[in-house]
């Protein structure tokens, strides 16, 4: 971890209970733009390119027109047309696009012979230690990151029902997530109206999308993110706990 001092005092400086009050119920673009504002370095956005993530690069590219580095954790696990889309929009938008995986391994089968044959029904948190924490944890060193943009919704899971806005993480960066108020429709209404990609799977029963072996899809009336880790009871991979 290598902030500025700069960049730390800049951040110890911020009110998060002052920014919470004043951005609770906030349209992203204000909080995004806030943030372009105040944060002048070391700001990136981290991207699964769900249609959330979408919503927020659609902000920083097309509207406010500041193009933060986006974070995408190649898993090595993804379905395809998740890698379509990450392709797709990186033309699109001309995205700084910085993609992190499990050091050593440039494949699903590689990873497979490396660690074991289907690791997330053996050991599932290690798989998502190996794939997602480290990976995102070494991106955020490596782009000095000093604020990180997440798409996390309130309504998305009971264990995002108090989310704030603006928090501290456990590396004492700042995290924002702008979407917080947001329902999954707000997302879908955005979209609609400014013509956003999107990844197709989101319009064959996969509300939220995760990595292809352990991503099935919901049933209607069933919970958005019922499809991530079914039959586990496990509710996040841990990059946000």
């Amino acid at each position: 971890m290598s902030f500025s001092i700069e960049s730390r005092i800049q951040i110890d400086n911020f009110d998060l209970e002052q920014l919470n009050q004043r951005f609770d119920t906030a349209h992203p673009r204000e909080i995004l733009a806030w943030c372009v504002e105040h944060i002048l370095e070391g700001l990136v956005q981290t991207s699964a390119f769900n249609v959330d993530d979408m919503v927020i690069t659609d902000i920083f590219y097309r509207d406010l027109e500041r193009p933060v580095p986006v974070i995408f954790l190649d898993t090595l696990h993804h379905f395809p047309q998740s890698l379509e889309l990450v392709a797709k929009a990186k033309e699109i938008y001309n995205l700084d696009l910085r993609i992190y995986k499990t050091p050593d391994v440039e494949t699903r089968e590689a990873f497979a012979a490396k660690y074991g044959a289907a690791l997330w029904d053996k050991d599932i948190e290690k798989f998502h230690h190996l794939t997602k924490i480290e990976p995102l944890q070494r991106s955020l060193d490596e782009l000095n990151a000093v604020a990180w943009i997440t798409g996390r919704r309130r309504d998305q899971a009971v264990t995002r029902a108090y989310m704030p806005v603006f928090e501290i993480d456990a590396q004492q960066r700042l995290k924002v997530n702008p979407l917080a108020s947001w329902t999954r429709k707000d997302s879908w209404n955005y979209v609609f109206q400014h013509g956003v990609i999107y990844n197709p799977l989101h319009d064959q029963g996969y509300p939220s999308i995760g990595d292809e072996p352990i991503t099935t899809p919901v049933a209607e009336g069933e919970d958005e993110r019922a499809g991530r880790w079914r039959g586990t009871g496990k509710t996040e991979c841990g990059i946000h706990i």
